[in-house]
């Protein structure tokens, strides 16, 4: 890619530490791999010496396909481009056996993690809810507050029992030699804090430090990044101040305003100009986002021309402004000829899909969720795989966790705890742990009984599925535990039940079509879990492979995304900036959440907010977001009532496309 004056100053400078203040569309993921190109072209670098980190899967992706059309693959072999949690992982595989962590240690998601606190707080008989004490933990961990001091800080009874809790899930997953997505962030932070020679080992390593979306950084992130890299250290992180829309997970933008404190030598270089969105459509967020306060101070431009005016379209209420965008998404389809996957309605919250979605299947037009949960996000589906998981490898300790009480075996954590003590002595699996002769002296009578019960009927059902009818024995394997019992006792009603049994059966006909291949051999059960576990994997990833079709997404989901046309639906008070952050007066993030909005925007932006919204059964008066007010008159019409053409008049001419197009395949029919 040809680079303009500061990308190239941003790519060539490596002598200090450099923040690359990069705005949304000035080309921030080239400058990052043209920059670690020229490290290794230019100033012989070793690949081995360069650590890239992201914060998505797909972002890496990205890098390294570029990489690879740019270096050799001599010159690509060794180099480090991952996410956060990733290069966490790296680090304790390599050295996490100097904080107690064994080879071979496993990961608990997040569903993982819910259940082995639920049983926690289960066996505490406590009233503390599961999510609260989820997300408190995650924010202990990230703020480096060990179980022990968490209880020395307790102010009350809540504060306590969640410390005591903590403690408890914290012997848990040392004793089940696991962790959790928590800990591959705040664990390697704690290694290279310990142990000067792990930490001088891994500095000696990283010649030179790349971090996208440096504003994103929470602040176990933040110090695993200073600990990799001294304040003379070599690194360049890039970032956006304006586009910091995720502190309900943690972020901290002031992370990126620490670099000047942290750094005295930081170079600061801007990327102002824009590659994707018109002049006007930069002009108007340029107008939203000088409302909020900087340290530094930047303004997007572009030399792609002024472009068309944006639009405010007011609807009289939900349904006609979701009317009222599918109609014009197929007007300019059918007129003009533009893509379905040119369009995107972005909103601030899931629960406004909903009537979108509804006018787009009246008019067929194909549409997609970005972020809808995945058929493997579904916890039938996740623990059908994790039986699934245990008979073709008995010692996944994190299926094994998530089977043994999934029905309820009455297998309690302390049993679990002393399994997992017991498996780390003997250096074993926690599966081969039940069957060792030395866990009599840990456990006795029922306990001991029921493990080795679990244990003695997993190694049976195993067996008959290699030696037999595979498929027979899997839905044997279902009603052995009398998963539709469970179901029903953990759904709230009916037609709950009704879906996840469903579901069950589509992943029992997914198999029975993996167990026969195309040249009708049979497969082993292995092979066929593998596959599924690779379909698990790729559903995870972002998909574009079929983006012909209209993209429905929250603002905080269209992050680095851009589209030609954009609607951004819902601009009202109460929904963005949301009823919350007024209430707080803090919505400081919700104009930078618009802000992000905007300037997904390639060519047109649309704005369409509601007089009248139904919330929980009631109808409410709703006025217009503050962020309209503070557009540039000269660059914006509104539509309806106040403007220039009326939502009615759109919508015939809506019809009349879809008429036309029904008349056209009436007479290809009939030819």
């Amino acid at each position: 890619m040809a680079l303009n004056p500061q990308q190239l100053a941003a790519v060539t400078h490596f002598t200090t530490p450099l923040l690359v203040l990069a705005g949304a569309g000035s080309g921030k993921t080239g400058v990052i791999t043209q920059k670690i190109a020229w490290l290794i072209e230019k100033q012989n670098y070793s690949p081995k010496s360069i650590i890239a980190v992201t914060f998505t899967n797909k972002a890496s992706v990205e890098m390294r396909t570029r990489l690879k059309k740019q270096l050799q693959p001599s010159q690509t072999r060794g180099l480090t481009i991952a996410t956060f949690h990733r290069l966490g992982m790296d680090i304790l595989h390599k050295d996490g056996e100097a904080i107690g962590l064994r080879k071979g240690f496993t990961i608990l998601d997040q569903n993982d993690s819910a259940s082995a606190l639920r049983e926690l707080i289960s066996e505490a008989n406590s009233a503390i809810e599961e999510r609260d004490l989820q997300n408190q933990i995650s924010k202990w961990k990230n703020d480096f507050i060990e179980p022990v001091a968490a209880a020395g800080n307790a102010t009350d009874d809540r504060e306590r029992i969640a410390a005591a809790l903590y403690a408890r899930y914290d012997e848990l997953l040392r004793a089940c030699n696991s962790v959790d997505f928590d800990d591959l962030i705040s664990l390697p932070v704690k290694l290279l804090r310990e142990h000067t020679d792990i930490r001088e080992k891994w500095r000696g390593r990283v010649r030179h430090l790349l971090v996208d979306e440096y504003q994103d950084t929470n602040g176990a992130q933040y110090q695993l990044v200073r600990l990799l890299v001294d304040k003379f250290g070599s690194f360049t992180a890039v970032g956006d101040d304006d586009q910091s829309i995720y502190s309900w997970r943690g972020a901290r933008p002031e992370n990126l305003m620490n670099l000047k404190t942290d750094y005295p030598n930081l170079r600061v270089i801007k990327l102002e100009q824009n590659y994707r969105s018109s002049q006007r459509i930069l002009r108007c967020a340029n107008a939203v986002i000088s409302h909020n306060p900087h340290d530094f101070e930047k303004r997007l431009w572009s030399d792609l021309g002024v472009g068309d005016p944006l639009r405010i379209s007011v609807c009289k209420h939900t349904l006609d402004e979701a009317e009222w965008v599918a109609a014009e998404i197929l007007t300019k389809h059918y007129q003009k000829g533009t893509a379905w996957g040119d369009f995107a309605i972005l909103y601030r919250s899931n629960f406004q899909s909903r009537p979108f979605e509804q006018a787009l299947r009246e008019k067929q037009i194909p549409y997609t969720i970005s972020g809808g949960s995945s058929f493997f996000d579904k916890i039938e589906i996740r623990d059908m795989l994790a039986y699934l998981k245990l008979l073709v490898n008995p010692d996944d300790d994190t299926a094994f966790l998530r089977c043994v009480n999934t029905p309820r075996r009455e297998i309690g954590p302390t049993t679990l705890s002393k399994l997992g003590q017991h498996a780390r002595t003997r250096n074993c699996s926690l599966f081969a742990a039940c069957h060792d002769l030395g866990l009599e002296s840990l456990l006795s009578g029922k306990a001991l009984y029921r493990l080795q019960r679990f244990a003695n009927w997993l190694t049976l059902t195993a067996d008959n599925a290699e030696r037999g009818d595979t498929l027979a024995v899997i839905k044997g394997m279902f009603d052995d535990i009398d998963y539709t019992d469970w179901v029903d006792k953990q759904s709230d009603s009916p037609p709950k039940v009704q879906r996840a049994l469903a579901n069950v059966n589509e992943l029992f006909a997914w198999i029975e079509r993996l167990l026969t291949d195309s040249d009708q051999k049979e497969q082993p059960l292995s092979e066929v879990i593998r596959s599924l576990c690779l379909h698990d994997m790729l559903s995870r990833q972002d998909d574009d492979s079929d983006n012909n079709q209209v993209q429905l997404m929250t603002l905080h989901s269209a992050k680095g995304l851009e589209y030609p046309h954009v609607f951004m639906v819902g601009m009202e008070e109460d929904l963005i900036p949301h009823r919350n952050s007024i209430e707080e007066d803090s919505i400081e993030e919700e104009r930078r959440l618009a802000y992000v909005g905007m300037t997904r925007a390639q060519h047109t932006l649309t704005f369409t907010r509601s007089r009248a919204r139904q919330q929980f059964g009631e109808t409410n008066a709703c006025d217009a977001s503050r962020f309209l007010d503070d557009l540039p008159h000269e660059d914006v019409v509104t539509l309806g009532e106040l403007g220039a053409e009326s939502n009615e008049q759109s919508r015939a001419v809506g019809q009349d496309a879809l008429q036309g197009l029904q008349a056209m395949l009436s007479g290809q029919g009939s030819s």
